[in-house]
């Protein structure tokens, strides 16, 4: 079931503040967040998101195509099957 409209789009509190603090210095720092589940908004365009997936930090590049979809979906928590060749 998908978000309520006059709700708006759920993003972190605390990735809000990291962002802020981004925007103010001007730096070209990546943003360390646990939050997959946070949308992605047009004030993220351009910056970079180190996203945990349980495992490991995985790099993401914010660019247009991505407004409106989640974090998470740009790093992937489990790996592709391989099979054996016998």
């Amino acid at each position: 079931m998908t978000r309520s409209i006059w709700k708006g789009p759920h993003v972190d509190s605390s990735l809000l503040s990291k962002l802020n603090k981004i925007r103010k210095t001007d730096s070209k720092k990546k943003i360390n967040t646990w939050s997959r589940r946070s949308v992605i908004l047009p004030q993220f365009i351009g910056l970079s998101f180190n996203i945990y997936n349980g495992n490991k930090w995985v790099s993401v590049t914010v660019t247009e195509d991505m407004i409106g979809h989640k974090l998470g979906e740009f790093s992937l928590t489990r790996k592709a099957v391989k099979h054996k060749k016998k």
